[in-house]
């Protein structure tokens, strides 16, 4: 068969399959304005839940000097090549210093985008010998980092330290028979969830087994801890995380990543992760807007306080009201809702054209068939009116699906 009408037939999987209803909409929407709690979408201003701005720092005014300088100063070129050639420099580096002290650990490595950073973090750190152990509620990027594997891997379910220890039984005895290693994958914050990953608990297992752990802390970093310094130090175990891996694109609203270990690691990691050696370096003017990005986060604790007044204001809102958060022990906000897909997407289109409140709809195959997710991401640039607005609307939406209203997929839209 053609390679093009195979694809024509499937049209995108699972979520592509909806693209000529949803997109636009639904898929690819647009928000446009100012990166704000308050945005345009399709001409009409909306209260925004659906972005990872956590600390409210992605138009903050010293922060768009810091990016507009470094244009200045650097062109959006500088520095040309990979790092590895020709793409090296002084603020590359001391970026990295500081972010590994900061996290507690001895080295770090800058690296170009978070997705295929962890893609490309696995495929360095494993062989076909080895054996990779991961949760089952990993993010797409560890899953495909994952599947790069040429050798055995073991998913255990979510959270399950029960679990997380038969999979490592079953990896130990088969390394005992090819001679490699163990790795362990797990998140810090879990996105979709908001459920903290059992950092400490997963580190008293090497008690009794052989493994490293890698944790992606992409929720993380800059939220949770005392300093802001993530998960590990939320949990108090800094020391038993081996290679640690932060986002530059929710905390510190920017793009990029980083990964911080020893120096013996992350100085492999330096030389054989192929997304870096052959790509080119993170363009200057980010980096010098990574360096006011993370120097507020280090020196505002207030920014980190006003997101947990927020995010604890709208769980605790949402619990009272007898809404379902699930687990999460974090800023990401879940809400559970019974439905189907007509009454997801009805519903979310209500919200947005009669409540002008915009959030992520989630629906099966992400979650199972017959529950509706909303996700609300709050930050602190969002405020206490924002939240109240929103438990109101919320309270409303719900009773109508509880009455069927989004059965047929009918609703009036408010002029």
């Amino acid at each position: 068969m053609d390679l093009f009408k195979k694809i024509a037939k499937n049209m995108g999987g699972p979520i592509g399959q909806h693209q000529k209803w949803s997109h636009g909409y639904f898929s690819f929407p647009k928000l446009e304005g100012e990166i704000a709690p308050h945005m345009y979408f399709k001409g009409k201003e909306h209260l925004v839940w659906s972005l990872n701005n956590y600390l409210g720092l992605a138009n903050h005014p010293e922060v768009r000097a810091a990016d507009a300088q470094g244009a200045a100063d650097y062109g959006m070129a500088y520095p040309m090549g990979a790092r590895m050639m020709s793409g090296n420099s002084n603020n590359h580096e001391k970026l990295e210093r500081d972010l590994a002290e900061f996290v507690g650990k001895e080295d770090a490595f800058l690296l170009n985008y978070g997705y295929q950073g962890m893609v490309s973090i696995i495929d360095s750190l494993v062989d076909r010998n080895d054996v990779i152990v991961y949760d089952a509620e990993s993010h797409a990027c560890i899953i495909d980092g994952v599947r790069l594997h040429m050798g055995k891997r073991f998913v255990y379910q979510h959270n399950d330290i029960n679990s997380c220890a038969k999979q490592l039984e079953r990896a130990t005895k088969l390394v005992e028979q090819t001679g490699g290693g163990i790795l362990l994958i797990t998140e810090g914050v879990f996105g979709m969830s908001g459920a903290q990953g059992k950092l400490k608990e997963i580190i008293a297992l090497k008690e009794r087994f052989d493994f490293r752990l890698l944790i992606d802390d992409a929720h993380g970093f800059g939220t949770m801890g005392k300093t802001g310094a993530g998960t590990h130090e939320a949990q108090d175990c800094i020391d038993g995380v081996d290679v640690y891996f932060g986002t530059f694109a929710k905390s510190m609203a920017g793009i990029g990543a980083f990964v911080a270990g020893s120096h013996d690691i992350v100085s492999y990691l330096r030389y054989n992760m192929r997304s870096q050696t052959f790509a080119k370096a993170l363009p200057m003017p980010m980096v010098i807007g990574l360096q006011k990005r993370f120097e507020l986060l280090k020196s505002n604790p207030e920014l980190r306080e006003k997101l947990w007044t927020i995010a604890l204001a709208l769980q605790n809102g949402l619990k009272e009201r007898g809404f379902d958060i699930g687990i999460t022990d974090t800023m990401v906000t879940p809400v559970f809702l019974k439905g189907d897909l007509t009454e997801a997407t009805t519903l979310t289109r209500d919200l947005r054209e009669n409540y002008s409140i915009f959030c992520s709809i989630v629906v099966y195959p992400v979650i199972p068939k017959g529950l509706i997710e909303l996700r609300l991401i709050p930050t602190a640039a969002h405020t206490l009116e924002d939240v109240n607005r929103t438990l109101s609307a919320f309270n409303e939406v719900s009773e109508k699906l509880k009455a069927g209203y989004y059965k047929e997929n009918k609703m009036a839209v408010a002029s």
